[in-house]
Order: C-alpha cells, then sequence, then structure tokens
C-alpha cells in the first residue's frame, strides 16, 4: 500500500475515476458520455471501460446480466466479464454484499483487472461505486482506493436541493485522503430550469466554496443511451483536463 504521507503521488497518464456525490448522482451517465465522445472522435485509440466492483444482477451472460456492466458492454462492444472483474449478487455495499455469500473482497481481482486495462487500452474510464466515502472493504473506501490506484478523480454533482453541501463534503474528503480531484461536472438527474439549476447547484459558489474547478453541466437527456446525445453532451464539458488524450487528438484547446 502506498504511503499517505508522500507529499508526491505519481498518477498514471491514461485513466480517470469517475465518482459522485451519492448513489444516482450520474457516474454512468458520464461514464457513458466521455465514451461515446470518445468513440465518435478518436474511434482510432481504444478506450476501456472499468467497475472494479459490482453488486446486484444474477448472471454473467451478457445479454441477460444487469447493471452498468450491461450497459457499457452493449453500447461499447465490451466483454463483460472484463468491465466487472468482481461481482456479488446483493445489491448493497460490497463488504455487506460479500459477507452474505461467504466471500471477501478481495481487492487483488480488481487491481490485476485495472493494471491490464492500463497496458491494452489508450485510454481507461474507471466507474466507482458509490462516493469517494463509499466502502469497498471493512477497512477501505473508494477514496482510498483512488489513492492507492493513482488514480485521479472528477466528481459528479446532481442538480437537486442539497448538492452545495453534498459537494463541500465530498471534496473535503478527496482532501483528507489526497485524492487528486480534477474537478466537478454538474448532471441535471431530472428537467431542470436555468433558474433550478442556479438555485439548487450555483457553479460560481462551488468554486468558491471547494477551490476545484466546475466543468460543465450534463443537461438531463430523455434517451441515456443515445450516443449521439451523449457525445455532444461531453462535447461541451471540458474535455481538457477530464480527457487530455482526447482533447490533443480532436485539437481540442
Amino acid at each position: 500500500m502506498v504511503n499517505k504521507n508522500q507529499q508526491l503521488h505519481l498518477i498514471p497518464l491514461n485513466a480517470l475515476l469517475i465518482t459522485g456525490t451519492d448513489t444516482d448522482a450520474g457516474k454512468t451517465v458520464l461514464t457513458t458520455a466521455l465514451a461515446a465522445y470518445w468513440k465518435t472522435y478518436c474511434a482510432a485509440q481504444t478506450l476501456g471501460i472499468l467497475k472494479p466492483i459490482q453488486t446486484g444482477g444474477s448472471s454473467l451472460d451478457a445479454e441477460t446480466v444487469e447493471g452498468d456492466r450491461a450497459l457499457y458492454s452493449r453500447l461499447f462492444n465490451l466483454d463483460p466479464t472484463e468491465v466487472t472483474p468482481l461481482h456479488f449478487e446483493a445489491p448493497l455495499a460490497p463488504p455487506l454484499a460479500a459477507a452474505r455469500e461467504g466471500r471477501l473482497v478481495a481487492l487483488d481481482v480488481p487491481w490485476q483487472a485495472f493494471e491490464a486495462m492500463r497496458q491494452k487500452y489508450n485510454w481507461v474510464l474507471v466507474e466507482a461505486l458509490g462516493g469517494l466515502g463509499s466502502p469497498v472493504t471493512y477497512e477501505t473506501t473508494v477514496a482510498d482506493l483512488a489513492w492507492d490506484w493513482h488514480l485521479p478523480a472528477v466528481l459528479v454533482v446532481p442538480v437537486k436541493l442539497g448538492a452545495i453541501g453534498q459537494t463541500v463534503a465530498n471534496v473535503a474528503l478527496a482532501r483528507q485522503t489526497r485524492v487528486h480531484l480534477k474537478g466537478i461536472v454538474l448532471n441535471c438527474v431530472q428537467p431542470c430550469t436555468e433558474q433550478e439549476i442556479a438555485d439548487w447547484a450555483p457553479a460560481d459558489l462551488i468554486r468558491s466554496l471547494t477551490n476545484v474547478p466546475v466543468l460543465g453541466l450534463i443537461p438531463h437527456l430523455t434517451d441515456p443511451t443515445n450516443l449521439n446525445e451523449l457525445a455532444q453532451a461531453a462535447s461541451n464539458l471540458d474535455l481538457e483536463r477530464l480527457l487530455p488524450l482526447a482533447s490533443l487528438l480532436t485539437g481540442i484547446s
């Protein structure tokens, strides 16, 4: 494990952790949007998607499995067992889901999958399970995983009442655990007016309170599986920070 007292922490050049303030913040929407943009504009380069652990669902069959693993496999023609190397049946926090099966959460399994993906693909998107404070084992959170895997992160914040306080708390946790937070992406989990966005998740106030850049907003998508809509939503974000390799390939500045 990496010593958290280190001042310098090496960060991989070809991976990004997508986490959120809570369970339904929109991590999957941002992951699919970035992947759709990559597929549309950077098709000559390879992209992998990893969800290290998934809880819930009942089968590894690509046609019947439920959840993010199935979505990524269908939209981007990925191997579902590669997308999610560790799976538990109960839709609970991983240590609890594992305990129901008389198992432990073996983090060496997703770690090895991550290392293999970094070697195989030009870029890897890693979707976290829950938020930075969500448990991975009885001793480890997503924030710990981000540090141990040397992963820079982006924080997805749902546009709703309470978003400001949740964002401040998550950024504080990121600083406490020394996670390199590249920025914040706001996500309209439901149709929002401009006034509602300004009232519930004002970008200027969030920037002022957290000293973290807001990298854009994803509007409410009527069909979150439409690759064209997803790619368009991603194109309005600060891709130079989120996908620096893609910005170089497409000439974004």
